[in-house]
């Protein structure tokens, strides 16, 4: 007898098709993330229950609220190593930074990257930053490669999508945040989303993962199939990554 459930495509309910987690907030204590190497992880065995085991962590570096330095980032990341190894958990990580884009933004040539002198890059949630392009344009000059983090999220551009479309043009890797696609962040960055995958205008993908509540949500979506369905067979590039950490 024919059925209709014969060629019912199995739900994928996992993240083994990230490869690698470019952007997160797992190191302890130095930002709005993990506030301690417990919670750190916590969050780091969980995210492998759902398939990540290399990570790229990204704490900010605004010197308003969060003063960073390599110093302090490679001290929480060292902390954390030790941490992973005494709980024999099997995974690999390393560290980079968020930067903000401000007027206390300094130029140099010891940013803190991924791989290959990638850096990545924020700015408020509220107004765009004053010349951008110029400084998109002089981190390019001196041989990075500007990754905008979450561009969905940023409600000045809701709409004028045609910045979306000018920064891809300019060689900026634009990078989606997981959750924004679920409504998360609220109905104007999931449509903002989902206007940038139809223009294939997104490059790279990422956890952005603070907190138990983004772990939550994650999960959720990861073993419903959603987040796989949505995004699963999109052509992100954080591969370019996976054998450089």
């Amino acid at each position: 007898m024919f059925s209709f459930f014969k060629n019912k495509k199995p739900i994928v309910r996992d993240l083994k098709w990230l490869g690698v987690d470019i952007h997160s907030h797992l190191l302890p204590g130095i930002d709005d993330g993990s506030p301690d190497v417990d919670e750190s992880i916590s969050l780091i065995t969980k995210l492998k229950e759902l398939g990540i085991d290399r990570f790229i962590c990204t704490p900010h570096i605004f010197k308003e609220l969060y003063p960073n330095t390599a110093e302090t980032i490679n001290k929480a990341l060292e902390r954390t190593r030790a941490a992973l190894v005494k709980a024999n958990l099997d995974v690999k990580i390393a560290a980079a930074a968020e930067y903000m884009l401000d007027e206390n933004f300094e130029m140099s040539d010891a940013l803190m990257c991924l791989p290959d002198r990638h850096i990545l890059v924020e700015m408020s949630y509220l107004n765009e930053t004053p010349n951008i392009e110029q400084i998109i344009f002089n981190l390019q000059i001196k041989g990075y490669t500007v990754i905008l983090a979450h561009p969905e999220r940023y409600n000045f551009y809701h709409q004028d999508h045609d910045r979306f479309h000018r920064f891809h043009d300019m060689g900026v890797l634009l990078q989606l945040n997981l959750l924004s696609v679920t409504g998360y962040y609220g109905r104007e960055v999931k449509t903002a989303a989902e206007y940038l995958l139809k223009n294939q205008l997104y490059r790279l993908a990422g956890t952005d993962l603070h907190h138990q509540k983004h772990y939550n949500a994650l999960k959720y979506n990861v073993e419903n199939g959603y987040l796989f369905d949505k995004l699963g067979k999109y052509p992100f590039e954080n591969d370019r990554f996976l054998h450089l950490i």
